[in-house]
């Protein structure tokens, strides 16, 4: 994979997916002082009269905000899904790896877990 140094900045691996219309992306990049952060980015592309053009909204999530971040995701997830929708099978979305997530990485891929495991995890 070419590296990538938007501003001095490595990316350092990538995941994305598709999810409809819209692509996730997961970036971890390096600054300068060799310290790593994660950029999320939800792109839309969006038709115009002389072709098309893609909106982006991006996040930046720093190393200390980490753990704080995946408690917070986990418990709304959970809570939609044990509470508000506690009779679906979300189990029926798993796609996995097929065109849906691709990764990118100049290190190994990310080990799946155990699908029912509804945690994510941030090893």
């Amino acid at each position: 994979m070419e590296e990538n140094k938007p501003n001095g900045r490595d990316e350092i691996f990538s995941a994305k997916v598709k999810a409809g219309k819209r692509t996730y992306f997961f970036d971890v990049k390096s600054t300068r002082g060799n310290d790593y952060y994660l950029t999320i980015t939800e792109s839309k592309k969006r038709f115009k009269e002389d072709g098309f053009t893609y909106e982006k909204h991006k996040i930046f999530l720093y190393k200390e905000d980490f753990n704080k971040f995946l408690e917070a995701l986990n418990n709304t997830v959970n809570h939609v899904k044990n509470q508000l929708m506690p009779d679906v099978d979300f189990s029926q979305f798993d796609q996995i790896h097929d065109n849906h997530e691709e990764v990118h990485a100049s290190e190994p891929a990310i080990k799946e877990n155990n699908h029912n495991n509804s945690e994510l995890k941030w090893d």
